[in-house]
């Protein structure tokens, strides 16, 4: 059984918001404390806690009115997925896609970092031309360092079985879930592919995933353009990002390709970072606007609301100590052309919102995903923190949930995603190699530079071609953007 002798507190930024939802003097029987977390965090922080009835702060009157409802839930996620409900008046409900709880919060912790448990490869699965419900996986990328990178295999590959059984519509997931497994290799044969007699046996291992895939310069008559394929806005990888920006300054470039097109999102302290470092010239000068419910609103300035263009980045560990400040390094350009896909989202997407209103952005790809909002893990302490007072080590239950929608400066985002002006989709029997100058969605956008032009579209692919799995979607922080909570 659970003693609270003190209220809860919610740290926000560098203050302190008391949030006495009701009385946790008295006791908490043990079988409902990890509910309690879940419904206090929801309570003080989730966006839409100001609709949600069961989330009212006038629903539950007393300790044991409280008490008595979150024994009606037989599980945390329960109760978590239980409050998501929005009323008739929100049609889009974006929450049920991009809150979560988990389980699990060191696996969580560490997809925030690239860590994870992978075979390393990233696949799309993609339906038989004969409509038979068989299957292939296309490999889109391999991570380095990876089991399946030191065995071999490379962008492009198709595979058809695993385990010597035939990929379907219906098996995919299951058949990549084991720690190992036996790929076979196979030809496209005109979208029906044959296996061609080599398998590759595969182990899980964990692998940190540098989430600069490619950082390189490539010249084009005049024009010195930096390339920058970025998988993931990983707050652990800040300097070495700052140091291929550096590496581009030192090479003179006049333009610079940022490719966003299998990056999901990530840190909002990142995304502030990389966009000071594509421009340089608006030090100080807002970036984002955040919108917290009602209640965290009232609680602060308008100013601990505002993310600002930096000239430094600045790391602290959990006890406050400083383990990196350095100079940023800028490129103060006016224009950036992105690279972006239906897999772009969260902190892609902020860049591109909120460096528009001062540079022009150009966009080469597919319409991203649309995902304007961003969540903060939440965990059971008194003030919700990893660190905080009274952390509950007896499990490893901790929330996502949305708690806030960003803007740009003049309070502008796309919910329904962004449209690149030079349209291409990825050809999954001819992907490229990423970074090289012939790779189709890098060469368009050199054809983009150097001409002006953007070219016929090139958006017909095959409808049977399209993919319906990603393997990137079983992540813990697939499409997510989030602030540090402090």
């Amino acid at each position: 059984m659970k003693k609270y002798s003190h209220l809860k507190y919610v740290f926000l930024l560098v203050l302190t918001l008391t949030m006495v939802n009701c009385s946790k003097t008295e006791d908490i029987p043990q079988d409902i404390e990890i509910n309690d977390f879940v419904w206090g965090g929801m309570n003080a922080y989730y966006k839409w806690q100001g609709v949600i009835p069961d989330l009212s702060d006038s629903k539950f009157s007393t300790r044991e009115q409280l008490n008595s409802y979150l024994s009606g839930f037989n599980a945390p996620d329960e109760l978590f997925n239980s409050l998501l409900s929005l009323p008739n008046e929100f049609p889009k409900d974006p929450n049920r896609v991009f809150s979560w709880i988990t389980s699990d919060y060191i696996a969580l912790e560490n997809s925030f970092q690239g860590i994870r448990l992978t075979s390393g490869l990233k696949l799309v699965a993609i339906p038989y031309a004969d409509n038979s419900g068989n299957a292939y996986v296309v490999v889109r990328e391999v991570v380095t360092g990876s089991d399946a990178d030191i065995k071999g295999i490379t962008r492009g590959m198709i595979i058809s079985e695993v385990n010597a059984t035939q990929i379907t519509t219906g098996n995919v997931n299951q058949l990549f879930a084991p720690n190992n497994f036996t790929v076979s290799l196979a030809n496209y044969n005109g979208g029906n592919p044959i296996v061609n007699g080599t398998t590759i046996d595969i182990v899980k291992s964990e692998v940190t995933e540098n989430p600069i895939k490619v950082a390189t310069i490539i010249n084009q008559g005049a024009n010195r353009i930096g390339y920058l394929m970025y998988n993931q806005f990983a707050s652990d990888f800040d300097a070495q990002l700052n140091q291929a920006f550096a590496d581009f300054l030192i090479g003179g470039v006049t333009d610079l390709v940022i490719d966003l097109r299998y990056n999901g999102g990530g840190s909002v302290t990142s995304a502030v970072y990389l966009s000071s470092m594509i421009t340089g010239q608006f030090n100080g000068e807002v970036f984002a606007n955040k919108i917290w419910n009602d209640k965290v609103m009232g609680s602060f300035s308008s100013e601990s609301f505002i993310d600002r263009f930096t000239d430094r980045i600045i790391k602290k560990d959990i006890n406050g100590n400083t383990i990196l400040d350095e100079a940023i390094n800028s490129l103060n350009l006016t224009t950036i052309y992105v690279i972006v896909s239906d897999q772009t989202a969260s902190a892609s997407e902020l860049i591109i919102n909120c460096l528009k209103p001062y540079i022009d952005v150009k966009l080469v790809g597919s319409e991203t995903v649309g995902k304007q909002v961003a969540s903060i893990t939440l965990y059971d302490s008194d003030d919700y923190t990893r660190n905080g007072p009274n952390f509950n080590a007896s499990h490893t239950w901790a929330m996502q949930p949305i708690v806030l929608e960003i803007q740009n400066k003049d309070g502008q985002n796309e919910p329904n995603g962004f449209t690149a002006e030079v349209q291409i989709a990825e050809d999954y029997n001819n992907l490229g190699i990423l970074g090289e100058p012939t790779e189709p969605l890098l060469a368009r956008t050199i054809q983009y530079i150097t001409t002006g032009a953007r070219g016929t579209n090139v958006m017909s692919r095959n409808e049977i071609e399209n993919p319906f799995w990603n393997s990137e979607m079983k992540n813990p922080d697939y499409n997510n953007m989030y602030i540090k909570f402090k």
